[in-house]
């Protein structure tokens, strides 16, 4: 564990930050979109409302789990509250799936089975996607600045590190922005279609496309979060960063084994069993113990360390998870 992963832990996360940018944005977005949806009665802009509404919400989700996970251990949660920063990003997962996927892909299928052709104003749908398109973008870029920064410090890939890092909140405002671009490309394309053609099919398209790319988006968001509530080990290279911290204690002859589990973004419980230098007696071993967790524990993705002495008859290290990420 670098220095890097104990600058990007706890209060100097930038999620906040990040997550606080995309609720103004999809706010104004779900707005513009909205007034435009009864003014032209298009399928794909009414698809794009229902996007950019289940955005705003899912922001508030996440602004909650930002809050509710970043605090710390007390009496009652001895590896503090981390995991409800999944909870709730669980919930806003759910929510892009029933309220954007869900209504995009019902409105869509139900005007394509209508029939409907009403004239549209396209010229109204243009503005409003072109203005979506700028606000959606900032909200993307901020993201995409705080993704690569902490790829870059770890030498991950970024979409590597955009899929596995623990922060929730980071990944779920990178996914949705990334589906609110690609879905007013989406939308722009069937109402343009709707123009050249007369034919209202392609806007119904639309929104059945919109609300397709919002279902794999929420499948996903959902599968991380319940991979990190029921305990995710990470990845053999930041396990192997652990290990390395260990050995590097001036008291730690060799590392047998080595459990590690997030219990929150950025937040980890180390259970380790070690060979120690010299032939102590009882006593002091555990008087050594207890220090070296301590010392481990000044790293603040270190919840909670436990140490113990290893066996004669270990076997060698095993596979683990490592938070470096």
């Amino acid at each position: 564990m670098t220095s890097s992963t104990k600058n990007d832990g706890g209060a100097g996360s930038e999620s906040p930050r990040t997550v606080v940018i995309a609720f103004g944005a999809n706010l104004g977005v779900a707005v513009a979109k909205t007034a435009a949806a009864i003014a032209t009665g298009s399928a794909s802009m009414v698809a794009e409302a229902a996007h950019s509404w289940a955005d705003t919400g899912n922001e508030i989700f996440l602004l909650v789990a930002n809050k509710r996970g970043s605090r710390g251990p007390d009496e009652t949660r001895p590896l503090g509250y981390g995991r409800e920063a999944y909870v709730w990003s669980l919930l806003a997962a759910i929510g892009l799936f029933v309220a954007g996927a869900a209504v995009s892909i019902w409105h869509g299928v139900t005007s394509l089975l209508a029939g409907e052709s009403s004239a549209e104003n396209y010229t109204i749908n243009y503005i409003v996607l072109a203005v979506a398109f700028v606000l959606e973008g900032i909200s993307f870029l901020q993201s995409v600045r705080q993704i690569r920064g902490e790829a870059d410090a770890y030498d991950k890939d970024f979409l590597d590190y955009a899929l596995e890092t623990s922060d929730p909140t980071l990944r779920a405002v990178f996914a949705e922005d990334s589906a609110a671009l690609i879905g007013l490309v989406i939308a722009a394309v069937g109402i343009g279609l709707h123009q050249i053609t007369g034919s209202a099919v392609w806007d119904s398209l639309g929104s059945i496309l919109v609300g397709v790319l919002l279902g794999v988006v929420a499948v996903v968001l959902i599968d991380r979060n319940r991979r990190f509530l029921t305990g995710e080990p990470g990845s053999r290279a930041l396990w192997n960063a652990v290990v390395e911290r260990i050995e590097r204690l001036p008291e730690v002859a060799s590392v047998r084994f080595v459990r590690i589990e997030f219990v929150g973004p950025k937040q980890i419980f180390l259970v380790a069993s070690v060979d120690l230098v010299g032939d102590s007696v009882e006593s002091s071993i555990a008087h050594t113990l207890r220090r070296l967790e301590r010392e481990l524990e000044t790293n603040t993705a270190v919840v909670d360390a436990v140490l113990t002495v290893a066996e004669p008859d270990e076997n060698d290290i095993g596979d683990a998870g490592v938070v470096s990420r």
